[in-house]
């Protein structure tokens, strides 16, 4: 059930996105643009298919109920044309998915909240303030206990020192390095990366994971879209790592998708001690 807030005389709310800006918004926002294709998969399961109004052609979740969105482009290249012919009064998106020239311009017509994610705090909050600015806190509590209790169920990993290499991209070489929230979920699984010196996302060269030595080289399913083709590739770098297709979701989506990562962790670890 919606929760009621006291609100103004103008009816509306004032949140402190994940970069500290201060957003106005009309409260509850009755038309929301998200840009990011794991928060608006969490927006559909706070159960605002209805406020929904526009999401980029990346977002794919609830495969069922995005089809019936308008689309506004991809994440880095949104149209801000069509996000105004959509009238907006709340719009979601993330400082490292979208780019700053776009959001600055969006900010100048709608309230934009921003979010910021390098774990599962940082998740957490997220997925809290947001349901607050949409009127579904209930909704958004219940999301966050299931995803709190799946990872507490999460049973230590016993790699000891097992590495990997986490590949994003292809030529150029991408990897997952420390700062960034697929890093976070590597720590969870129990594996150390082997790149958890460098920043971020760095571009690689084939002769580094030889030298690193990974025990694993795990390539993902997203942004690149990895797939068994590409390992006698990657056996060149260095033959003695094993080749691991993974799920670039459960790694990198920080909405509610977080529900089903820890069953899918454990299921990993069982498949490389095999």
């Amino acid at each position: 059930m919606k929760q009621n807030y006291e609100l103004n005389p103008v009816n509306t709310l004032t949140s402190v996105d994940q970069l500290g800006n201060k957003v106005q918004i009309n409260f509850p926002p009755k038309r929301i643009v998200s840009l990011v294709p794991s928060q608006t998969e969490l927006l559909f399961d706070l159960g605002l298919e209805e406020e929904v109004v526009g999401l980029t052609r990346f977002c794919i979740h609830p495969k069922e109920k995005v089809n019936s969105k308008a689309k506004i482009g991809g994440t880095k290249n949104f149209d801000i044309e069509k996000i105004k012919s959509l009238q907006p009064d709340l719009i979601i998106a993330n400082k490292e998915e979208n780019y700053i020239a776009g959001i600055t311009e969006l900010q100048k017509y709608f309230p934009v909240w921003v979010s910021d994610i390098y774990n599962l705090d940082d998740a957490y909050a997220m997925m809290r303030e947001v349901s607050r600015i949409t009127n579904s806190e209930p909704e958004g509590q219940k999301i966050i206990k299931e995803i709190r209790t799946s990872f507490s169920q999460l049973r230590t990993s016993d790699f000891g020192r097992q590495t990997c290499a986490y590949f994003i991209w292809r030529k150029p070489y991408m990897i997952a390095a420390k700062n960034t929230f697929i890093d976070s979920m590597l720590q969870k699984v129990g594996i150390k990366n082997v790149f958890a010196d460098l920043e971020r996302y760095p571009e690689i060269n084939p002769e580094l994971i030889a030298e690193r030595k990974p025990d694993f080289i795990f390539l993902s399913s997203e942004p690149y879209s990895f797939s068994e083709k590409h390992f006698d590739e990657f056996k060149e770098f260095y033959s003695k790592a094993k080749l691991v297709l993974v799920d670039g979701e459960m790694f990198s989506w920080y909405g509610s998708r977080l529900r089903y990562t820890a069953k899918y962790f454990e299921e990993l670890k069982q498949a490389l001690n095999a």
